[in-house]
């Protein structure tokens, strides 16, 4: 089921233009680094750990 949907996602992006895709699989460093980041502001809504300022996130990219 799962599987169907990101097919269906997949394809609905593929019809617009200025969207480009790329399948990142389980073990992708990218996927992993996403969780990391999701777990990451879920603990800070919690008050479980201190968010960066912007201005540190901004200076890291």
């Amino acid at each position: 089921m799962k599987e169907e949907k990101v097919a269906f996602l997949l394809e609905v992006l593929k019809n617009f233009s200025f969207v480009k895709t790329k399948l990142v699989t389980k073990d992708s460093t990218l996927l992993e680094e996403i969780e990391e980041a999701a777990h990451n502001v879920n603990l800070a809504k919690q008050g479980k750990l201190k968010p960066k300022p912007l201005s540190e996130l901004l200076n890291e990219l």
